[in-house]
C-alpha cells in the first residue's frame, strides 16, 4: 500500500469525519456536560467521581492520542490496542462502583482482579501521559513507586526508607487522598475542569476575538503595535484560558504574522507571543492547574490566591512590554494598523460575552460562592448573553463548545491523576521532609542561597516536564524548607526591632548561652538574631515563629514559598526542550523553535525578578497598598534590568551605563532599605534623562543626513 493509501486510512480510522472522531466528539462532550452536572447538583463520592473523570479522559485521550503512528494495518492494530486500553479504564470504574465495599469488608485484603485493576490503572495513566507530555513524568513516577517499595531499603543515610509491600503501595496510590483518585484528581474534576470548559464556552462564543480586537485598538498607533498587541490579547486571553499553548494558537495566528508585517523577525514574534502568553498562567481569575493545587497543598483559599497574584502578572506583563518596547526602538519598528476595529465599535459588537460571564464570574468569586459553582454560572451566563452579540449559541455551537472543553482538559486530567502516584510516594515515604532539611543546609539558613538552588532545580526540570508537573515536584520537595527561611527572616527581623518575647528569651539562653539577649523594646543585632534563631533545634521553631509572628505572618510566608515555586515552574514555558508554547509559536511564524525559546525566556525575565520580589517583601500582602508600593518601585526596576540585558534604552547605553543600570535596577527589585531605594530610583531617573537626551541627538543627526542637500 502507497504512503498516500495509508495516509487516507489513517484518515478514515480517526481524522475527521471517521467514526472514532465522532466519539471523540460526542462521547467529550458528554462528558464534560456530565462535569457541568457534577459539580453544580450532583452529588458522588469523591473517589468514585474522580475514577469517572479519570476513565472518561483516558478513553478520549487514547483515541485521540494513538499508540501508533500510520495507516493500514499499523492503524488499525494501534486503535485496536487503543480501544483496549479504554476498557480497561472504563473497567476501573466497574470495579471501583461494584466492589469497593466488599474490598473495604474484607479488610483491603487483595484478590486478584483487585491487583489487576489497581495496577492496570496507574500504567494507563503513565502511559497516557507519555504520549501528551513525554518520559519524564512516567519516569520519575515509576521511581517514586520503586522507591517507596523496592529501592528505599537499599538508598544509604538521610533518604533511606524501609520499604512497602506491594499491596500496600498499590492500596495507597489506588484507594488513599495522596493517590491517584485523591486530592489532586478532585481538583481536576470539581475545579480545573470547570474553568477549562468555561474557557472553551468564551472561545466558541467570540470572545477570544474580542480580545484580539481590543489588543489591536489600544495598540494601533503604538511604537511596536503589533508586539503590545500580542502583550494585551495574550493577558485577555490568558484569564479565559489560563494555558500558555491555547493563548499562542488563539490569539497568535493572528499577532505574529501582525509582528511580522511591522518589520520583527519571524523568531522574535513567536518569542513575543510565547512570552506573553507565559503570562496566562499566573494571571487571575483563570491560572491554570497549578494555582488549584497550591490552594489544596496550602489550605489558602482559591480567592485569596487569584485576589493577591493580580499586581504581580501586571508587572510580568510590563517586564514583557518593555522587552517589546526596547527592540522596536532599536530597530525602529513603526507600524499602523489601519485594520483595526475601534475600540467602541469592538466593545458594542464582541465585548458582552467577554465581560459579563467574566464579571458574574469575578463577582460570584468575591461574594464567597464555590469557585466550581461560579464557572457553572459563568457558563450559562456566556449562552444566555451570546444572543445579544452577532455570535449567537445554539445547541450545536453548545455542543462544539463542550466537546472543545473536553478535549482541552484530556492531557491535563491525566497528568493531574497520574501525578498521584509521585505525591503518594512522597507522602508515605516522607521524603519531601526530608529533602527540605537538606535545601536547608545546602543553604547553610541563606535565603538568597536557596533561592538559587530552587530556581536551578525549577530549570532543569522545566527543560523537560509541563508547567503544572513542574510546580507540583518541586513545592512537594522545596516549599517546606523555603517557607521556613522566609519566616527565619521576618522573625530576624522582628528580633531586630526589639520584638523579644520571653519564650525566645528563655529557649535563646538554653540554646546558645554565651549570647547576650537584650531586654524586650531593645533592639538586637542582626548577626545575633540571626545566630539565636540558627541554634534553635527545627522542632521548636514553630513555638518561636508562633511567639513572634502574627498568623497572617506564617500565612503570608507559606504563600510567598509557594507562588515562588510556581513562578519559577512557569519556565517550562520557554525552556527547551520541552516548551511547547514555543514550538506551537515558532510553527506559526515560520521559525526554528530554539532561537523563538531562547527570545521568549529573554523577554519573560521577570519570571525570576518578582520571585525575588515574593521572598524579600510582602509582595502578596492582602493589602493592595502595600502591593502598589513594591509595585511602583518594581516597574522602572524591571525596566532598568530590562535596559542594562539589552544595552538598549531609548538609545545605546554605554557600557558603565549598562553596569550602573542594572546595579539601581536589582536595588528596585530587591530593595535594601527605604534610603537604597530612593537612591537608586534617583539614578535611575538620571541615566533616563541622559540616555533620552542622546536619543533626541540621534534621531536630530538622522533628520538631518535624510535632508535633502
Amino acid at each position: 500500500m502507497s504512503d498516500k493509501a495509508d495516509l487516507r486510512h489513517d484518515r478514515d480510522l480517526r481524522g475527521e469525519g471517521s467514526l472514532v472522531a465522532h466519539f471523540i466528539y460526542w462521547g467529550g462532550a458528554l462528558l464534560a456536560a456530565w462535569h457541568i452536572w457534577l459539580n453544580t447538583f450532583g452529588v458522588l463520592s469523591e473517589l468514585r467521581a474522580s475514577t469517572i473523570h479519570f476513565a472518561g479522559f483516558a478513553v478520549i485521550g487514547a483515541l485521540a492520542w494513538p499508540l501508533l503512528a500510520g495507516g493500514g494495518r499499523r492503524g488499525a492494530l494501534a486503535l485496536l490496542l487503543d480501544g483496549m486500553i479504554g476498557l480497561l479504564a472504563v473497567g476501573c470504574v466497574f470495579y471501583l462502583f461494584l466492589g469497593e465495599e466488599s474490598f473495604y469488608a474484607r479488610s483491603s485484603t487483595f484478590r486478584w482482579y483487585d491487583w489487576v485493576f489497581t495496577i492496570a490503572a496507574p500504567l494507563i495513566a503513565l502511559e497516557l501521559i507519555r504520549r501528551t507530555t513525554g518520559w519524564v513524568v512516567p519516569i520519575l513516577c515509576v521511581i517514586a513507586f520503586l522507591y517507596m517499595t523496592l529501592l528505599g531499603p537499599w538508598v544509604p543515610g538521610a533518604f533511606r526508607f524501609a520499604g512497602l509491600s506491594l499491596e500496600i503501595a498499590l492500596f495507597r496510590v489506588f484507594y488513599s487522598d495522596d493517590g491517584m483518585f485523591g486530592n489532586i484528581a478532585q481538583i481536576s474534576w470539581n475545579l480545573v475542569a470547570m474553568f477549562i470548559i468555561f474557557g472553551a464556552f468564551l472561545q466558541v462564543s467570540g470572545a477570544d476575538r474580542f480580545v484580539l480586537d481590543i489588543g489591536r485598538a489600544l495598540a494601533r498607533r503604538m511604537l511596536g503595535g503589533p508586539g503590545f498587541v500580542a502583550v494585551i490579547a495574550s493577558a485577555l486571553s490568558g484569564t479565559i484560558s489560563g494555558s500558555a499553548v491555547a493563548n499562542v494558537t488563539s490569539t497568535g495566528v493572528v499577532t505574529i504574522p501582525l509582528m511580522k508585517k511591522a518589520g520583527f523577525k519571524p523568531h522574535f514574534a513567536a518569542g513575543v507571543e510565547t512570552a506573553a502568553s507565559t503570562g496566562g498562567g499566573i494571571l487571575p481569575p483563570i491560572m491554570g492547574a497549578g494555582a488549584f493545587i497550591m490552594a489544596s497543598m496550602t489550605s489558602v483559599p482559591y480567592l485569596t490566591i487569584a485576589a493577591v497574584s493580580a499586581i504581580p502578572a501586571i508587572v510580568y506583563f510590563f517586564g514583557v512590554a518593555m522587552g517589546v518596547r526596547i527592540h522596536a526602538k532599536r530597530h525602529d519598528l513603526r507600524f499602523v494598523d489601519e485594520e483595526a476595529p475601534p475600540m467602541w465599535e469592538t466593545v458594542r459588537r464582541r465585548g458582552l460575552p467577554f465581560l459579563v460571564p467574566f464579571t458574574l464570574l469575578l463577582y460570584l468569586l468575591f461574594t464567597g460562592i464555590g469557585p466550581a459553582y461560579a464557572a457553572g454560572a459563568a457558563i450559562v451566563a456566556v449562552v444566555v448573553v451570546s444572543w445579544i452579540s452577532d455570535t449567537p449559541m445554539g445547541p450545536r455551537r453548545i455542543i462544539e463548545a463542550l466537546a472543545l472543553g473536553a478535549k482541552s482538559m484530556a492531557p491535563t486530567a491525566v497528568l493531574l491523576v497520574g501525578i498521584g502516584i509521585m505525591i503518594s510516594a512522597v507522602a508515605t515515604t516522607g521524603i519531601g521532609s526530608t529533602f527540605s532539611i537538606m535545601i536547608d543546609r545546602w543553604a547553610a539558613g541563606n535565603l538568597a542561597i536557596a533561592l538559587v538552588l530552587i530556581a536551578l532545580a525549577s530549570l532543569v526540570l522545566g527543560a523537560a516536564l509541563p508547567v503544572t508537573a513542574s510546580y507540583v515536584v518541586l513545592a512537594t520537595l522545596s516549599a517546606p524548607a523555603l517557607t521556613d527561611m522566609i519566616l527565619s527572616q521576618t522573625a530576624t527581623a522582628s528580633l531586630v526591632a526589639g520584638n523579644i518575647p520571653d519564650m525566645v528569651r528563655m529557649i535563646g539562653q538554653l540554646a546558645v548561652p554565651d549570647l547576650v539577649i537584650p531586654p524586650a523594646g531593645t533592639a538586637m543585632a542582626q548577626a545575633d538574631a540571626v545566630r539565636l534563631l540558627a541554634a534553635i533545634p527545627i522542632e521548636m521553631r514553630s513555638q518561636i515563629f508562633d511567639s513572634l509572628l502574627t498568623p497572617g505572618a506564617a500565612t503570608l510566608a507559606l504563600l510567598s514559598a509557594h507562588m515562588i515555586i510556581f513562578w519559577l515552574s512557569q519556565d517550562s514555558n520557554v525552556t527547551p526542550p520541552v516548551c511547547i508554547p514555543a514550538y506551537a509559536a515558532a510553527s506559526i511564524a515560520g521559525a526554528k523553535p530554539l532561537p523563538t525559546a531562547m527570545v521568549a525566556w529573554r523577554l519573560s525575565k521577570a519570571l525570576y525578578f518578582v520571585p525575588l520580589m515574593m521572598a524579600y517583601q510582602p509582595f502578596l500582602s492582602s493589602n493592595v497598598f502595600v502591593q502598589l508600593y513594591i509595585a511602583a518601585f518594581a516597574l522602572p526596576g524591571i525596566y532598568a534590568m530590562s535596559a542594562a540585558i539589552e544595552g538598549f534604552a531609548e538609545a545605546p547605553l554605554k557600557i558603565v551605563e549598562r553596569v550602573v543600570m542594572g546595579v539601581a535596577g536589582f536595588v528596585l527589585i530587591v530593595p535594601f532599605g527605604e534610603v537604597a531605594n530612593w537612591v537608586a530610583i534617583s539614578v535611575f531617573i538620571a541615566l533616563m534623562t541622559i540616555n533620552l537626551r542622546r536619543s533626541r541627538q540621534i534621531a536630530r543627526s538622522e533628520a538631518a543626513a535624510a535632508a535633502p542637500a
